[in-house]
């Protein structure tokens, strides 16, 4: 199986949104950086069966936006186990009920996406894997998923996605 764990774009500043901080919605510059990554992810491959996102609006417009440029095969799921403070070894369990030959796209937050790619690479939380709004890393996962047995393909920065977005071609069909 393989995991895409993909942090959410650009949001608007905390102390610019005077609403909840679950309904700060990405900036225009961030959904657009997002459309960029996710054409970088399209010639890296990535090909979706299953699209997990946290509830919160940042999150939900990145995966919107995702999974219509990787034309991914389900509708967007909307799932606790993304939220900022939810325990890695929630989102293991939903990843251990799927197919063994799904590629899943989970589009979250920090410090929680850094936590469960630290569980999944090393079988313990660690605060040391970090990503960049709007950065991806590719983790193969075994049948069934364990923590510490996770095989790292790529950790790419957001402006290296971008790059790679703009190459001619698309992944393997380009």
């Amino acid at each position: 199986m393989d995991c895409v764990l993909l942090r959410h774009g650009i949001a608007v500043e905390r102390d610019e949104w005077e609403g909840p901080d679950a309904d700060r919605p990405l900036t225009e510059r961030g959904a657009k950086r997002v459309a960029q990554v996710a054409a970088g992810l399209k010639w890296l491959d990535v090909q979706p069966t299953h699209v997990l996102s946290s509830p919160l609006l940042r999150a939900i417009e990145t995966a919107k936006i995702a999974h219509r440029s990787l034309r991914a095969r389900s509708a967007v799921q909307i799932v606790d186990e993304l939220l900022p403070d939810a325990p890695p070894d929630r989102l293991l369990a939903i990843l251990q009920d799927l197919p063994p030959k799904s590629c899943v796209l989970c589009i979250g937050h920090e410090p929680q996406l850094g936590m469960v790619a630290s569980v999944l690479l090393s079988g313990r939380v660690s605060g040391s894997f970090p990503l960049k709004k709007a950065g991806a890393c590719l983790i193969e996962l075994s049948i069934p998923a364990k923590p510490g047995r996770g095989v790292l393909h790529w950790w790419l920065p957001p402006d290296q996605l971008r790059a790679i977005g703009k190459r001619k071609g698309h992944g393997s069909s380009g």
